[in-house]
């Protein structure tokens, strides 16, 4: 009776410290991914600026927007954007501003880069987030049934596409889809977000908006949807295998059932951590996209300030862009914990 009652005391004792080490484990889980995020951070800030100095051209000649200039105006122009300081000076200038949520004025179009940015994000999330949506619900549905047709015609046509597109480089894509469909048949505009001088209010100008959203959101779509498609496939057919597969058929339950309720669920998480992973590449790697059909976001943003070189309006898309990514890749490591048991049982 003794014993009994000593084995008894142990066990609460045991589960009262698990507890705290879980919670403590969570803790020191996510402090590892947010100062890694923080490093990542830093170290995006100093590449983006010292990176764009080697760019060739002269910004100085860019502010001058091609008129003559005599070499005294070109002296008080580099004064009055810092550019007559020493490097390191310039770089602990941009550094005091960007802890004050600055980040310069842009060479280019004389305005603060955080208004700039303001005004072209907004094109570039409804640009970048359709695509997204339409790239998941397309990818993964397609994913599965090739999966579970697995030889069948369906199967070899999906992959087969899906790798074609997946391989296929993105500006070409693009420039084809204005060929074909802007050029030729002309259905749809050639770029742009609405049409020039169109005066369009309400649903007359959702509808000119999604016109001209139809070819770069299919250009992205057809570039992204290939790899959930192949990683959802993957995924599925390592569950196919499984033995509570064979339980669930034994119950009665039909197929469509089994992949549906059982299978799909579970293939399902190394594609949730695609998910974020992309969606942070989707909003950087729209600088492509904009660029191609002309679309006003931060993409397009970045290319004209390339062609300059505008140097503050470089540093602050290139410190957005880097931002969304390092955010959905620590946003990928914390889901992938929760919905992963064995991960969470570390």
């Amino acid at each position: 009776m003794a014993e009994a009652l000593s084995e008894s005391d142990v066990v609460p004792a045991r589960l009262d410290i698990d507890e705290p080490r879980r919670g403590s484990s969570w803790l020191y889980y996510i402090g590892m991914k947010a100062g890694g995020s923080v490093v990542s951070l830093i170290m995006v800030i100093v590449l983006g600026f010292f990176a764009f100095r080697i760019l060739p051209g002269d910004p100085v000649r860019s502010l001058a927007d091609g008129r003559q200039v005599t070499a005294e105006q070109m002296d008080i122009l580099r004064r009055q954007y810092g550019l007559d300081q020493p490097l390191l000076g310039q770089f602990w200038r941009y550094l005091t501003d960007l802890f004050q949520g600055k980040l310069g004025a842009s060479y280019t179009y004389n305005r603060p880069v955080m208004e700039l940015i303001g005004d072209r994000i907004g094109p570039t999330l409804l640009l970048t987030g359709t695509a997204a949506l339409l790239s998941v619900v397309l990818g993964l549905w397609l994913g599965q049934r090739a999966a579970w047709r697995r030889g069948s015609a369906f199967d070899k046509t999906q992959t087969g596409l899906a790798l074609f597109f997946w391989s296929v480089p993105t500006f070409w894509l693009g420039l084809l889809m204005l060929l074909v469909f802007a050029g030729g048949l002309r259905w749809f505009p050639t770029g742009g977000m609405v049409t020039a001088g169109s005066t369009d209010t309400g649903l007359a100008m959702i509808v000119d908006v999604g016109r001209h959203m139809v070819l770069p959101v299919l250009t992205m779509v057809a570039v992204v949807y290939a790899q959930y498609l192949m990683v959802m496939r993957a995924s599925l057919l390592e569950e196919m295998s499984a033995d509570y597969l064979v339980t669930a058929r034994a119950k009665g339950l039909r197929e469509d059932e089994v992949r549906r309720r059982h299978a799909v669920p579970n293939a399902m998480l190394p594609t949730v951590t695609l998910i974020f992973l992309t969606l942070g590449g989707l909003v950087g790697g729209a600088v492509t996209v904009e660029t191609v059909f002309s679309w006003p976001g931060l993409g397009y943003l970045t290319f004209q300030a390339l062609s300059a070189p505008d140097f503050p309006l470089l540093q602050g898309t290139f410190v957005v862009f880097s931002s969304i990514v390092i955010i959905m890749n620590f946003f990928a490591d914390i889901v992938y914990r929760i919905i992963d048991p064995r991960l969470r049982a570390s």
